[in-house]
């Protein structure tokens, strides 16, 4: 029996460990030939002396699978470019880009250095940019050459993106601008038959496993809810052409919990009809806030 995504071109980024790998092996096992993208740095984003990407794209061959790696930082120009060419070079075409590398510099803000900041939102943000754009000026390309493809992005962002997240301003800011850009990507490409959804992901990986290291303990026995290859079935799903129509959303997926993220939308509002003082502005916004929704939690860091 062929698998939903037989044929496919899907580039995974950042899929040397964790839930990268897990996705790359799950497209694998639907029949998508792969290309597996990591720098092989380490959990900070310091240069690592192993590939991890020539060892999962060897996993996958041994299974029967096709894969190549991809050691290119894809937060730079020629990396990203590089990315979507070997796709090309390697199969003629591209269905398919997760978005899923990154690392993480930790600090309250008090004591985040501006190089912990820069580097953190360069991986996230700009590493989700690049291969974006990349990958979407070839599908462009394909549409109005006639060939309208049935493209798919799939965007990693977090819990700390929505909810913000203690210890983690850096990585927070870069989460959420993650989800914006999916919104403007999903609006801007759609009319050349790509479609662009994000997902805010909770599992095991070098991430998590020592910041929340209690949560995201494997159990002795049964379900392991925190184990990435759980996330990895709705990220092949919205990777291939079954999801058709589902564009401009964000999922949570933990476990076997899927939940649609519905984000910001209006809430209790007051219009005078002229200019508020600063006292009127303050009492009335007091009254919105009690007929409102309580916020959501932040997350802690530790």
């Amino acid at each position: 029996m062929s698998g939903i995504c037989e044929g496919r071109v899907v580039v995974v980024t950042g899929a040397g460990r964790g839930l990268g790998r897990a996705h790359a092996l799950a497209f694998a096992a639907e029949g998508a030939r792969l290309v597996v993208n990591d720098l092989g740095v380490g959990l900070d984003g310091t240069p690592g002396a192993d590939s991890p990407a020539r060892r999962v794209a060897d996993e996958i061959r041994a299974a029967g699978g096709e894969a190549v790696p991809h050691g290119g930082d894809i937060a730079t120009t020629e990396g990203a470019a590089s990315l979507v060419h070997t796709a090309l070079e390697t199969y003629g075409r591209l269905d398919t880009l997760i978005n899923n590398a990154g690392f993480l510099r930790d600090r309250m803000l008090v004591n985040l250095d501006e190089d912990d900041w820069d580097a953190v939102v360069r991986v996230h943000l700009k590493g989700h940019f690049l291969p974006l754009k990349h990958a979407a000026a070839y599908w462009r390309a394909e549409a109005k050459a006639g060939r309208t493809p049935v493209a798919r992005v799939v965007n990693t962002s977090s819990g700390a993106g929505l909810l913000g997240s203690v210890g983690q301003g850096n990585y927070s800011a870069a989460k959420a601008g993650i989800v914006a850009l999916t919104l403007v990507a999903a609006a801007e490409m759609g009319r050349y038959g790509v479609q662009v959804n994000a997902i805010a992901p909770a599992a095991r990986t070098r991430m998590t496993e020592e910041t929340f290291a209690r949560t995201m303990a494997a159990p002795a026995g049964g379900f392991d809810a925190m184990a990435p290859e759980n996330v990895s079935p709705l990220v092949v799903w919205l990777g291939s052409a079954a999801s058709a129509g589902v564009t401009g959303r964000v999922f949570e997926a933990e476990g076997g919990r899927i939940t649609v993220m519905e984000g910001w939308r209006p809430g209790p509002s007051a219009d005078k009809g002229t200019r508020w003082t600063p006292a009127e502005a303050g009492d009335v916004t007091l009254k919105l806030l009690a007929e409102g929704e309580a916020p959501g939690a932040v997350y802690g860091a530790g």
